[in-house]
């Protein structure tokens, strides 16, 4: 028996040791964790149980079959973060680069269906060179195997990509179709095709780093919606944010204990705004002076900055936000922040987690770049998942509400909860400078009365009692008292049921 057990624990080291102490410290010198190092600061301590550990390949082309590491090149298993199951998956350089082979791809997919049947969260630690050459299409089948559990596991259970080496080819569409992709600063990289075969077909040259890094990805092309400055970082915020969501589409956000009064008057905030109706300010202040404790976890922070997107906690429950910055851009809604506030709203729709809209939007921003982009459909993207969204719903207007944009912005029309405004809201179609204009187009060469007419219709419609009267505005609220009146109004709504009309699936204009 001592034998036998000797035997199992000989084994167990040696599928521990991956590639070997050599690729180890190769791995350590570039700044990188190993696998196992990397699930060890991601999940609770001793938590973690391993399967497949002595999986191997099968390959016997090109003399594979003299190397058959334990592993495969990919450590899979679940463990808990604060107490709370999750699977992880996390691919080991070390061994092979870290390509996918047919058995790799299965260990993958193995976890994948038991996170879909148990409920349970789905974290990719990805740190590969791709797909397996030697095994040739069987590699390009395992990819295909995990794309499709990606594809079954969307909107059941929370998924989440961590880009910590390479990711190239195929493999860069197994993150992509997650719910969240962070990367590591200065150590990975996506890309579809690398800089040499872009030097080869286009002509141009560039560095993996220019092509596909962190700095690109969460501020030119939104793939990832945050990057970090090292493996250690990346997998504290990955626990940070595995707090905010709940385990599955039929399970709530866990509640957490909070030490902040749910009726704090913050008495700052009825200065928030300027007198000038063109001054920007922050809209973080507001989002931070709402939350318990002033904690947001910001999602894509670097990229469409003229609109923010996070999660805070009220009274300890998850809300996801998505406000206007009219530090950027004066908080116009263009292509790139409604892609990103839509993608986010049916994220937080898919999990049952409610919605809190901060409005400051002076329309949609104008040029032929926004029409030949097909602003038109990007924007309905937004509308649409709003529109869709069933979850709880609570809009707050803050200044500017003009036009389509004031509609696209959870208005009560469609199907917003609680829509309350300050009092130096301006809910329009648009402002009283173009208005007058067109209204009054005969008395464009007389200046005074423009200036009066302006002056007749900022008084007429630049508040938010027009749209109070006719119940578009529920209620119109004092700025220091929003902490209060929203904690109250997503309380009320913890019971809510709403159901759309039976369909197979929607058709969101994509």
């Amino acid at each position: 028996m001592k034998d036998i057990l000797r035997e199992l624990e000989g084994r167990r080291e040696s599928a521990r040791e991956g590639g070997g102490q050599k690729r180890i410290a190769a791995q350590h010198a570039k700044g990188k964790l190993t696998a196992r190092e990397r699930i060890d600061l991601l999940l609770d301590e001793g938590s973690f149980e391993e399967f497949d550990m002595f999986v191997a390949h099968r390959c016997t082309d090109f003399g594979m079959e003299k190397s058959r590491p334990y592993g495969d090149g990919v450590v899979t298993g679940w463990g808990t973060i604060n107490g709370r199951m999750v699977y992880v998956f996390s691919q080991d350089f070390t061994v092979f680069g870290g390509s996918l082979s047919e058995t790799h791809a299965q260990k993958i997919c193995k976890i994948m269906d038991m996170a879909i049947q148990n409920g349970a969260p789905v974290i990719g630690l990805n740190d590969s060179g791709g797909a397996r050459i030697q095994e040739g299409v069987a590699s390009l089948a395992g990819y295909a195997e995990v794309f499709q559990r990606n594809i079954m596991a969307s909107g059941v259970v929370p998924q989440i990509s961590v880009i910590m080496g390479p990711c190239a080819g195929g493999a860069v569409y197994s993150p992509a179709m997650t719910d969240f992709i962070f990367m590591v600063k200065d150590s990975s990289y996506m890309f579809v095709t690398g800089p040499d075969v872009v030097k080869t077909v286009t002509n141009e040259v560039v560095t993996a780093e220019e092509l596909g890094g962190a700095s690109t990805h969460t501020r030119k092309s939104s793939v990832a919606d945050g990057a970090f400055e090292n493996d250690v970082e990346a997998m504290a915020e990955v626990r940070r944010l595995v707090d905010f969501l709940p385990l599955n589409n039929r399970d709530k956000a866990p509640v957490r204990p909070f030490f902040d009064e749910p009726g704090r008057v913050e008495e700052s905030l009825d200065t928030l705004i300027p007198e000038n109706a063109n001054t920007p300010y922050d809209m973080k202040e507001l989002i931070l002076k709402v939350a318990d404790e002033a904690d947001f976890y910001e999602i894509q922070e670097d990229f469409a900055k003229n609109i923010i997107t996070g999660f805070i906690r009220l009274e300890g429950q998850t809300v996801g936000v998505v406000a206007n910055q009219p530090m950027v851009l004066a908080g116009c809604l263009d292509i790139d922040s409604s892609r990103k506030a839509a993608r986010f709203v049916r994220f937080c729709d898919a999990f049952e987690i409610p919605l809190l809209t901060l409005v400051d939007v002076p329309g949609f921003l104008p040029g032929t770049g926004q029409e030949y982009g097909g602003v038109i459909k990007h924007g309905a993207k937004l509308l649409f998942a709003y529109g869709e969204a069933t979850v709880p719903k609570v809009t707050v207007i803050t200044r500017k509400a003009y036009g389509g944009a004031y509609d696209v912005m959870a208005s009560k029309h469609l199907r917003g909860d609680f829509n309350y405004a300050w009092p130096t809201a301006e809910i329009a179609v648009m402002g009283a400078k173009g208005a007058t204009e067109i209204i009054h187009r005969a008395d464009l060469n007389d200046p005074e009365k423009i200036a009066q007419h302006a002056a007749d219709y900022e008084s007429r419609f630049a508040n938010p009692f027009v749209a109070a009267e006719r119940g578009f505005i529920d209620e119109v609220i004092q700025p220091r008292s929003t902490r209060k009146r929203v904690s109250r109004a997503f309380a009320s709504l913890r019971n809510k049921k709403l159901k759309n009309p039976w369909k197979k699936h929607d058709n969101i204009p994509l």
